[in-house]
């Protein structure tokens, strides 16, 4: 929009009108059609989207009362008259499976359709690799890379390998990270890379995924499989018994997997060495024990210099035959898990300073400490639990560290820790090396996973071009153009995190849908002045107590203590408390459930309602509503 500046209001804060919209941010929407005495409207599924739009009969392309459709704008919303569409597609009736995501991709504007000529570039490779491509590559197929993922994964973005160092080198481990080769396909400005850098990500939801790169690519021909031939760049590193890097080195080459392994799998053989030989892997115990040995080095190295460690919980959702959620479940990390996170880690970390060294132009993944007004806030909430930030004015991320680790067998170590992470920033993808501030690290970029991040894939180039003997001004992307990207991979990165937000709390409210009435124990995530927000053990879904069915007293809302306090029992409902919840109501256009508490009334509890003052249960309603 062109705004021109009118004045200023009464804290000097510059005021503006809207002069003329450039360009419109939402052009289709995705809502409800509904008929009314032969009037259509679509009612946009976005909250935020406060305009229904009318549908005239012509426009509404077969569309049935309560199915959900796409609509295209041809009228904007005027002062007095409503927006006009005309409906574009028919997505199905509101429930049908599947249907969570099709909302989802198409609200948040995610692609999801591929051009004719990147499907066409991307079939043209065929399903193996030709022996012209594997030309001037360094051949490691004798070396018993193996790749570890989960169960339900389709793409295998990098593999791994650890040998003791050889003499002379002194005490460590040499450990290759070998991440397929994306960039020898997929070329700059080629129609390809135009639809890659516009998805920015691949997006992952429950049973689903929109892939940045076509499938003849993600799982095909990119995807590390074993006992086939791919293309990699690999990240050959020697890390001594303190697990510093002492040298990297990054080259391409050719590359055999020996096995694909799982998560589950790999823990077991390191928990007993007996399981190799009942999965019949045998072989390559010895160097998953080396794999152990380098993480465990990286791991101390890590803690030493005071990387904040959060505990945190991910679920997963179990469908049944027809796509009903059968139930939810907690994701359990082991140490391949964390074994892998860290050779990852140390990739990422050679891959930085090597590029920064070279002074290549390249997005790294930035991470800033928490800013002047959230420090505050988080100094002045820890001091009301007895504990204290060191650091000063700047805190280092070994500080925060500091304060979780003497929280730890705290009742309110959750508590701590939430507040904890509410106060840093997300992290980016920049030019400018600002430092990773969670991990402690100076030089952080992202290098490993090139399928579904298109800031691997520039990275890859980067390294290709210094590889080829190209100068850092000759590289085809410059200071600015990175800029560019940086912004435009974040907000991609962004609006996945959002969509896939969307599909998890649609689908754990159609859960709970079928389970009204129950009870339920749970975790306080959230304070507000107009109510709690509950997570419920287990399953992970939140919803609201909303302060009016907490019919024992009168509660006000203290800000800095992340609590709501009674006024006459004194009685204290604090961020992480535990909490027993009735499950009360739930709207799945919404995306909300609200809860109920699950207490006994006190005996003055009438005497506590009467005593309410009709002020602040006035003030407390216009909360409710500005929320």
């Amino acid at each position: 929009a062109v705004v021109r500046i009118v004045g200023e209001d009464h804290k000097g804060r510059r005021e503006g009108r809207v002069v003329d919209v450039l360009e419109r941010v939402n052009q289709r929407i995705v809502g409800r059609y509904v008929r009314d005495q032969d009037v259509g409207q679509v009612i946009p599924d976005n909250a935020r989207i406060h305009h229904d739009i009318l549908v005239p009969e012509k426009q509404r392309a077969g569309a049935k009362d309560g199915q959900i459709v796409t609509v295209e704008l041809v009228e904007q919303p005027g002062k007095r008259t409503q927006p006009i569409g005309k409906i574009v597609e028919v997505l199905g009736e509101h429930l049908d499976p599947g249907m969570e995501i099709d909302i989802a991709v198409r609200a948040h504007g995610i692609p999801y359709e591929w051009p004719p000529e990147a499907m066409k570039e991307a079939e043209r490779f065929g399903d193996s690799v030709q022996e012209s491509h594997k030309q001037g590559r360094k051949d490691l197929r004798d070396k018993p890379l193996v790749t570890i993922d989960g169960a339900d994964a389709k793409d295998f973005d990098d593999a791994v390998l650890c040998e003791p160092t050889k003499k002379g080198w002194g005490k460590g481990w040499t450990l290759w990270v070998a991440i397929a080769d994306v960039s020898a396909y997929v070329e700059p400005s080629s129609p390809l890379d135009d639809e890659a850098q516009r998805r920015g990500t691949s997006v992952y939801f429950p049973e689903h995924v929109v892939p940045m790169l076509p499938e003849a690519l993600s799982n095909g021909l990119c995807s590390l499989k074993p006992e086939v031939d791919r293309l990699c760049l690999v990240c050959e590193m020697q890390i001594n018994t303190k697990g510093e890097i002492k040298k990297a080195d990054f080259y391409p080459a050719v590359m055999r997997s020996h096995a694909r392994l799982l998560y589950e799998q790999v823990a077991a053989m390191l928990d007993d060495p007996n399981e190799a030989d009942e999965l019949g892997y045998t072989e390559l115990l010895p160097q998953l024990q080396n794999l152990h040995g380098v993480f465990e080095a990286l791991f101390a190295a890590r803690k030493k210099r005071g990387a904040i460690d959060f505990e945190s919980t991910e679920t997963r959702i179990v469908f049944d035959a027809q796509r009903k959620i059968e139930r939810i479940e907690p994701t359990q990390r082991n140490v391949a898990h964390r074994l892998i996170e860290e050779c990852m880690i140390a990739a990422n970390v050679a891959t930085a300073k090597f590029l920064a060294k070279k002074r290549m132009p390249l997005l790294y993944r930035v991470h800033t400490g928490p800013d002047a007004e959230k420090l505050a806030n988080l100094k002045e909430f820890l001091a009301t639990r007895g504990l204290s930030l060191g650091g000063g004015a700047t805190p280092e991320a070994k500080d925060l560290a500091a304060v979780l680790e003497q929280a730890k067998q705290r009742d309110d170590a959750r508590l701590v820790q939430t507040v904890l992470l509410r106060s840093l920033s997300r992290a980016v993808y920049s030019p400018n090396n600002e430092g990773h501030f969670g991990l402690a690290l100076e030089n952080y970029a992202h290098f490993t996973s090139p399928i579904r991040r298109y800031p691997d894939l520039l990275v890859h180039r980067a390294i290709k071009h210094i590889h080829a003997g190209g100068k850092p001004g000759e590289f085809t992307y410059s200071h600015g153009d990175m800029e560019a990207l940086g912004a435009q991979c974040s907000a991609a990165e962004q609006r996945a995190d959002d969509a896939t937000r969307d599909v998890d709390d649609w689908l754990k409210c159609e859960y709970l849908r079928d389970h009204l009435g129950e009870e339920y124990d749970g975790i306080i995530t959230g304070v507000t002045a107009f109510g709690l927000f509950v997570e419920i053990d287990g399953i992970f879904a939140s919803g609201l107590v909303h302060v009016s069915s907490l019919n024992n007293d009168y509660y006000h809302y203290d800000a800095k203590g992340h609590c709501l306090r009674g006024e006459r029992s004194g009685t204290v409902h604090s961020l992480a408390d535990r909490i027993r919840i009735k499950v009360a109501r739930v709207d799945l256009d919404e995306r909300k459930i609200d809860f109920e508490p699950v207490v006994a009334n006190s005996g003055d509890q009438g005497k506590s309602n009467k005593n309410r003052k009709p002020k602040n249960r006035k003030a407390n309603s216009k909360k409710r509503k500005r929320s």
